[in-house]
């Protein structure tokens, strides 16, 4: 079916609506990616109608049958959707009635574009969250990898952006790790709340038809129904859940990126990112850029843009449904579409990039980050703690002087600042050592490290 759409409100107008204001009112270029969706609603409210006796089972079959025939059609790409029509809604009802009669004019009883858009976006998001899931089971099976291939490799830890303490690579990749669970959990807990069926709410009062929600929801392997009809229709806050979910990953997404920035940078030179994933400058023939850690940074900006959208939106809506809320559906197709299109290009650059054990060691070497460990030296041989860090913060300053390090100052330099030290606390400020002996559940030690690759490939599953 195509040209002239019947709008599903008309009957109450006297001449048609303005064209300019039909095109702001449109919303068929972002809702029609709920096709299938809108289909599958239909027939589940279809089979209850016929089921309940509100419209015969023949009419019933017949409006299932031509929204399985519509269904197939968009699929394999045979019918495509007219951008006249005013919504997905009216699309699909005017192409099925144009193919089965007046049965199609019967699919809407008991219903109004109110609950059923509700209920569209509702299963279009439960679907859209799971690429995005498996895309972020990737990137942590990745960095389980990485970690475990890593998890002796001595780097700096920081904080400030100052060198701090010894860890180890492996357990610096395994804190994104334990980020991206987070954000999976987020996801589940938001398709949890966002999966119960809002049809029946109708426009927002119910319906005095006879209608078997539960059966619908139970049909659409929804969880159960809404519980107040007004709620029903007027929900988007499970739309403004998965944004904030969406926008917290591309938090966790850009602070991995800002040090996969400077990690390549000739100042760290920790890492490499593959050719694949790097590119040039039109001027300077050395440059290699990290153009997708940048990217993917820089849109983290629109993902919280589309979070600030949905709740100012929202945020001074009287009940029941309101036009604002059509709204919803652009700001957060939009968050899902730069989320899985930031990850599509974010898990391959980790997973090809080269790590540069080396430089992370020299790094490590030059920032007394072993200090603590020197301290913990003198406490072992009972100093008290604070003692033990005035010496060793006079220890570091005459490395400073005389242009040292902890493991390269003589040892009567140590015993001038304090007698306690012996021959032995070169092993005990050994990079190695100081991560290795970090055993805390959560520290750097290796076998920490390897321990907690395991825990979370078991997690994945």
């Amino acid at each position: 079916m195509s040209g002239v759409y019947m709008k599903l409100w008309a009957g109450r107008f006297q001449k048609e609506i303005d064209k300019k204001t039909n095109d702001f009112n449109s919303s068929i270029t972002f809702d029609s990616r709920m096709a299938q969706e809108d289909i599958a609603g239909s027939m589940a409210h279809a089979a209850m109608l016929a089921k309940q006796g509100i419209i015969s089972k023949e009419d019933g079959e017949r409006i299932r049958e031509g929204l399985a025939g519509i269904a197939g059609d968009l699929a394999a790409g045979t019918l495509e959707i007219d951008p006249e029509a005013e919504d997905i809604h009216t699309f699909v009802e005017g192409e099925l009635t144009a193919r089965i009669g007046d049965a199609g004019k019967r699919l809407h009883t008991g219903r109004s574009r109110n609950d059923q858009v509700a209920l569209d976006i509702r299963l279009y998001l439960r679907g859209a969250v799971q690429p995005i899931r498996e895309q972020l089971h990737d990137l942590i099976r990745v960095l389980c990898d990485k970690a475990e291939a890593h998890a002796h490799t001595i780097m700096p830890g920081y904080t400030h952006l100052q060198r701090a303490q010894p860890i180890t690579f492996g357990h610096h990749l395994m804190a994104y790790a334990e980020m991206f669970l987070r954000d999976i959990s987020r996801l589940d807990d938001a398709v949890k709340r966002m999966n119960v069926s809002p049809l029946g709410s109708s426009a927002l009062a119910g319906t005095t038809y006879p209608l078997d929600r539960e059966t619908v929801a139970h049909t659409l392997e929804m969880d159960g129904i809404t519980h107040n009809s007004l709620d029903g229709v007027s929900d988007r806050d499970f739309c403004v859940e998965l944004a904030a979910a969406l926008s917290l990953m591309m938090v966790h997404l850009s602070r991995f990126s800002e040090e996969i920035i400077l990690w390549c940078s000739w100042e760290f030179k920790f890492i490499e990112l593959d050719d694949a994933f790097s590119t040039g400058s039109s001027i300077m023939p050395q440059k290699k850029n990290p153009d997708i850690a940048e990217l993917v940074r820089g849109k983290s900006g629109r993902v919280f843009g589309d979070l600030m959208t949905l709740l100012t939106m929202l945020k001074g809506l009287p009940l029941a449904y309101n036009k604002d809320m059509q709204e919803d559906k652009e700001a957060v197709f939009d968050a899902l579409d730069t989320v899985h299109m930031c990850l599509t290009a974010f898990v391959p650059m980790i997973d090809t990039m080269k790590v540069l054990p080396d430089n992370m060691r020299r790094a490590a070497a030059g920032g007394f980050i072993n200090a603590t460990d020197c301290a913990d030296y003198l406490v072992g041989k009972g100093l008290p703690f604070r003692d033990a860090y005035k010496a060793t913060g006079t220890l570091v300053a005459l490395c400073i002087d005389k242009g040292l390090t902890l493991e390269t100052l003589p040892l009567a330099d140590y015993q001038e600042v304090c007698p306690l030290f012996a021959e032995d606390v070169f092993d005990a400020i050994r990079l190695e050592r100081c991560a290795a002996m970090r055993r805390v559940p959560g520290g750097p030690a290796p076998e920490n490290v390897l321990a907690e690759v395991e825990r979370v490939r078991r997690l994945l599953g």
